[in-house]
């Protein structure tokens, strides 16, 4: 079985995809952020390496899932690649980084990648509107992620919430402003049982 947790920059991905491996035995892949030879050139110059990092995560995020789908157990991935399709790289191209020549190339690349691999049996969505996703990725001080900007993220929660609206599976969606799992008990208990209802 594969489950993915999708949600923004700043989201709690990591976290709930921490705890959800521990708490049911599954096997944890974790988005490429130390090692990512891209993401903080990316984040001082989008114009310049918007193109560059979307091939870079569609790369690893399809061969994650054609590694996940020979090994045979289940995993839980935080983050997946239709989130770099219809999230990040329109966000990138309607904002002027991702030129309309690298933005079709893109697209027409991962159109035929994604054929190779099954979509996630479950997603579980973090919903966060921007206050929280700012203090979450303050909190966390990644040096690479000081610039984001507001509208940036802005864009990147409208295009997801639109991404979900129309996705063709089953979703969880958690409430990421009150639902505070990592320190309450009660709240994670319940994220456990909107899972259970899906699986």
């Amino acid at each position: 079985m594969y489950i993915a947790v999708v949600g923004n920059i700043g989201a709690g991905k990591t976290t709930l995809t921490n705890m959800l491996a521990k708490h049911y035995g599954w096997e944890p892949r974790f988005e490429s952020v130390e090692d990512n030879p891209y993401l903080s050139d990316f984040y001082k110059d989008m114009k310049r390496w918007s193109f560059d990092l979307q091939i870079y995560f569609m790369n690893k995020r399809i061969h994650d899932v054609i590694d996940i789908t020979k090994s045979g157990e289940t995993v839980i991935q935080d983050r997946c690649a239709f989130e770099d399709r219809y999230i990040f790289a329109p966000t990138l191209y309607e904002q002027g980084n991702l030129s309309k020549r690298d933005f079709a190339l893109y697209s027409e690349l991962f159109d035929i990648m994604i054929k190779l691999v099954p979509q996630p049996d479950l997603v579980i969505y973090i919903q966060s509107s921007i206050g929280n996703l700012v203090n979450q990725i303050e909190k966390r001080n990644r040096g690479c992620e000081s610039t984001i900007s507001i509208d940036y993220l802005s864009n990147l929660n409208n295009k997801y919430n639109e991404w979900i609206s129309k996705y063709q599976g089953k979703v969880v969606t958690i409430d990421g402003d009150t639902c505070k799992f990592e320190n309450n008990d009660g709240d994670f208990a319940n994220v456990i049982k909107e899972i259970n209802k899906n699986l």
